[in-house]
């Protein structure tokens, strides 16, 4: 087991900006143990990076190539996985490319802060959620200012790059009426009548993916 004595230095992983300024707000009061960074999925890193913390918002968790890619690269540490979504068959894929955590977004800051300590020590750590509870504090997603939670949010984001609800469900591992239960109480939100109006609504709101990235940042070397 590895003992560091300094501030670990961790990536975020994301499509989404607002996704990501919630996410590493999270570690405000912990500066001291982490350091964040954060770059694109696609992108190439330029430092050793204690831990690249891959947040699933609106990704297809069903393909693992962006994950993948992370644990191959030399420069990236450990990966750990930050979601929602515990499906077993799910966490088995992400354990068995070789992540090196699996943590639920229910986690306060300083538990968090915690298991990727354990992580960057060596330790293969999974925390589930023991029920379905509400995001951690500090969190932010696209319309959560609108009233909109962070399940439906990820759904609409589905919905705007162009999914089915069969595709939402099977990406989210929901039922297809819990797909049409969420997506009803987004538009009753959002004042929309029609799909053409949720995704012209989701394209105005952030709901579209951006690429562009910011390597360093919050402090991060």
């Amino acid at each position: 087991m590895t003992t560091l004595t300094r501030p670990l230095l961790v990536t975020l992983v994301d499509d989404y900006d607002v996704v990501l300024t919630g996410l590493a707000h999270m570690f405000d009061d912990y500066r001291d143990r982490i350091l964040v960074s954060e770059i694109d999925a696609n992108a190439v890193l330029h430092d050793a990076i204690d831990i690249v913390l891959y947040d699933s918002f609106a990704q297809p968790e069903s393909d693992h190539e962006e994950i993948a890619e992370l644990v191959a690269n030399p420069q990236a540490r450990h990966v750990v996985v930050y979601t929602w979504n515990f499906q077993p068959e799910l966490v088995q894929a992400a354990l068995d490319e070789g992540v090196h955590g699996y943590l639920s977004k229910t986690l306060p800051a300083k538990e968090l802060v915690e298991a990727l300590e354990a992580v960057a020590a060596g330790e293969v750590v999974v925390i589930e959620p023991k029920r379905r509870a509400a995001s951690a504090a500090g969190l932010d997603w696209p319309g959560r200012r609108e009233g909109i939670t962070d399940r439906e949010s990820e759904i609409l984001a589905l919905i705007t790059q162009g999914k089915s609800n069969a595709e939402v469900a099977t990406l989210t591992y929901l039922s297809p009426n819990t797909v049409k239960s969420y997506i009803r109480s987004v538009y009753r939100k959002i004042g929309a009548e029609s799909r053409t109006q949720a995704v012209l609504w989701g394209v105005g709101h952030g709901f579209t993916p951006d690429h562009h990235r910011i390597d360093h940042w919050l402090g991060g070397p």
